[in-house]
């Protein structure tokens, strides 16, 4: 479960991490007194908010209230703006990004700090690998301040900034371990003239773990209707960017397909599984939760027929039959005659998953 940004900053500031100044509010009337620039948050489960129009900049309330009215009347990437976050425009300096994932594959969680804040902490990976820091940390011996102060070091920081990144480390692992966390992140934590600072605040909770903590799974408007159908037909989804719509069998086989897509220049539009045993029906209700997403150019669907029979997902397909490209790979239990049906269909077959997942980047628009 993602959390709201202002969910996530109350738990910030609960263990201690500098936080902006801010208030919520649910209509324009209720913007206080503008006494400096202020930044106006919406307050929905997307990223880069910035970029689809939901962050706005005010210097007076009038100012305020028009660009509140402005973000409640609109749409971010498909969700209505039910809140809205305003907080103390910063006097930024620097910008940094420190932030704590699951590591699949050591099975713990990794603390990653690094200089280019304010960047997708994947870009920076790619372009500025020498200038990130990372360390897992052994959930029995938990991070140690001696472990935090040297990653910080090890960026180039100095004096009370490497005091202070330290502390907040050491301070965003507490949460994430407390709230059974799989992502916390502060991009940016920034410089300012009183110190260190966390301007935004990403996180995420491990929805098996919602049980034991006090967060509700839902608020109406805060889902898009694609992810309430979803789960209305106990489908695996997941809204994401691109334009390639991804619909598998199995998560570990629909995230290889993603990274597919994604290695032939391609950018994976969502991540829906239709889970073992998916039959026909199934097969209908992903490709109508995938109508239902503005911007999608192509879909690939990759099936495994472990338990799942391919002539079944093949005639779900064809009972469907999707208006944008689609390009369908399978291989297991009667996959030929699902090929056969499909050709028959005039649908585009292919054998390998990296064969598929070409096609289905070329014929984007």
């Amino acid at each position: 479960m993602k959390l709201q940004e202002y969910q996530a900053a109350e738990i910030f500031e609960d263990y201690g991490i500098p936080v902006a100044d801010s208030y919520l509010i649910e209509s324009p009337e209720e913007i206080k007194e503008v006494e400096r620039p202020i930044v106006l948050k919406s307050q929905v489960r997307v990223g880069k908010r910035g970029k689809a129009g939901g962050i706005l900049f005010a210097e007076d309330r009038d100012e305020a209230v028009e660009k509140a009215t402005e973000l409640f009347d609109k749409e971010i990437r498909g969700l209505e703006v039910e809140k809205i976050l305003i907080a103390e425009k910063a006097e930024i300096e620097t910008e940094y990004y420190v932030g704590l994932v699951m590591d699949r594959e050591r099975k713990r969680p990794t603390l990653i700090m690094t200089t280019e804040g304010g960047m997708e902490i994947e870009k920076v990976a790619e372009e500025h690998p020498d200038k990130i820091a990372k360390r897992p940390i052994d959930p029995m011996t938990r991070l140690k301040g001696y472990e935090a102060l040297h990653m910080a070091d090890s960026i180039g920081l100095e004096g009370d900034e490497l005091s202070g990144m330290a502390k907040i480390g050491q301070k965003l692992y507490k949460a994430f371990d407390d709230h059974d966390a799989e992502l916390a992140e502060i991009n940016p934590l920034v410089s300012t003239p009183d110190g260190l600072l966390a301007i935004d605040a990403v996180f995420n909770i491990d929805d098996n773990a919602l049980y034991r903590q006090e967060f509700e799974r839902t608020e109406s408007k805060l889902v898009t209707e694609r992810e309430k159908k979803a789960e209305e037909y106990a489908l695996a989804y997941v809204d994401l960017e691109g334009d390639v719509a991804i619909v598998g069998c199995g998560a570990g086989l629909v995230m290889a397909t993603l990274d597919s897509v994604a290695e032939f220049g391609g950018e994976p539009a969502c991540f829906l599984d239709l889970g073992g045993g998916a039959d026909a029906e199934d097969t209908k209700h992903a490709l109508e939760i995938i109508d239902m997403k503005e911007g999608i150019e192509s879909i690939y669907l990759n099936i495994f027929g472990g338990i799942t029979q391919c002539d079944k997902i093949a005639q779900g397909i064809i009972d469907y039959d999707p208006e944008k490209p689609t390009v369908v790979r399978m291989l297991g239990t009667n996959e030929e005659e699902g090929k056969r049906m499909l050709k028959e269909a005039d649908f585009q077959v292919v054998d390998g998953m990296d064969e598929g997942a070409k096609k289905a980047v070329d014929l984007r628009k």
